[in-house]
């Protein structure tokens, strides 16, 4: 069976960290930091613009010489957003982070931010629906 995102996110949780557009780089990292996470979502007011994650500070700050205090938020993050629903399965994400080289899915539920995905959320996943299975295989070779 398939796992769905909406099961990945009532167990990680819904909750979302985002900078506005107009914030510094440094701000955006600084939160990421203290909230533990590598990517936020991006907004201009209250309207969801992209995405900012620590690769785009790696190859559009560190590596452009750039300076994290002067650079703001919307010059260097990603405005093309992949995202995906809750209906979506696993698979599907796994697929969408393969393809588009992302590292970070925001869910949208009905046009509405619902959560977002990581792709250790996608590993930590993956690994505990095969050690079920593997349990489960262990159980039924055991009343042999």
């Amino acid at each position: 069976m398939e796992i769905k995102i909406a099961t990945l996110l009532d167990k990680k949780g819904h909750e979302v960290y985002s900078i506005q557009a107009d914030q510094s780089v440094y701000e955006a990292i600084t939160k990421m930091d203290a909230k533990n996470v590598g990517g936020l979502i991006v907004k201009d007011g209250e309207k969801i613009v992209g995405i900012l994650s620590e690769r785009d500070y790696l190859r559009k700050v560190i590596l452009k010489g750039r300076s994290s205090k002067e650079t703001k938020v919307t010059a260097i993050m990603t405005h093309n957003l992949i995202s995906i629903t809750p209906d979506h399965t696993l698979s599907d994400a796994m697929s969408l982070m393969t393809e588009n080289r992302c590292r970070h899915l925001p869910v949208f539920k009905e046009d509405k931010l619902d959560g977002m995905l990581s792709i250790g959320d996608l590993v930590k996943a993956i690994i505990a629906n095969q050690q079920f299975a593997i349990q489960i295989l262990e159980d039924y070779v055991g009343r042999r």
